[in-house]
């Protein structure tokens, strides 16, 4: 049997999770952020720790992150509301995903069964190779060269979206329309500044392929 430890506040976050817990071959322990190092403590050998990141900042999930590096827990689902997605990184030292607080039940148990059982929740169709850069779409993680690369959401998404497209143009509007979705408000050129990023960290051999159609967009040429 499995032990999770999960950490929140919010109450609609502890009913889901405790449906969605409670279908699981799991032992559950349970807590508000304020004692995540307690529980820690308590648990050292937990498998996975469910941690609600409701108005923490990136420095607070770092501070989480270290926590369980320090424990030696290799596994971490974060609980991240929607509008901190922009600004929004995965841990890098340990296995990680995410769900929004919105997310279905459905959602969060398929997450919670990907970091418990990896290997098994997987499939050959979740991962796009370019080069020597993999994509993989189940866990949003980039790897080149085999080490990960340091994207925000919104960067990975980008990525994400035009890979998975390739060959074909598309214009600034249609990728906020596509990738940061209808309710973003700021302007089209935001798309330019997440581009020159993605770019930088690709290296100049991967970046060459994400190419600027001059009055147009971009493309991701193979």
């Amino acid at each position: 049997m499995k032990k999770v430890v999960f950490v929140a506040d919010s109450l609609d976050n502890a009913h889901k999770f405790q449906q969605v817990l409670s279908r699981m071959d799991v032992e559950v322990v349970a807590g508000s952020c304020a004692h995540l190092r307690t529980l820690l403590r308590q648990e050292p050998a937990c498998d996975l720790v469910v941690y609600e990141a409701a108005g923490a900042s990136q420095a607070s999930m770092s501070e989480a992150e270290d926590l369980l590096v320090e424990d030696g827990i290799g596994a971490m689902l974060l609980i991240v509301k929607r509008d901190a997605l922009p600004d929004f990184r995965l841990p890098m030292r340990v296995a990680s995903d995410f769900v929004t607080h919105d997310a279905s039940p459905e959602e969060c148990a398929a997450r919670v069964r990907l970091l418990l059982w990896p290997g098994t929740e997987t499939h050959s169709g979740d991962f796009v190779s370019v080069d020597n850069m993999t994509i993989n779409l189940a866990t949003y993680q980039v790897r080149v060269g085999g080490e990960p690369l340091d994207f925000t959401y919104l960067e990975y998404a980008l990525l994400a979206f035009l890979v998975t497209h390739p060959g074909r143009t598309y214009s600034r509007d249609t990728l906020l329309r596509r990738v940061w979705g209808f309710d973003y408000y700021g302007g089209s050129r935001t798309v330019d500044v997440h581009v020159r990023r993605v770019r930088a960290k690709l290296g100049p051999d991967l970046a060459q392929r994400l190419e600027t159609v001059r009055g147009v967009g971009y493309l991701w040429n193979t």
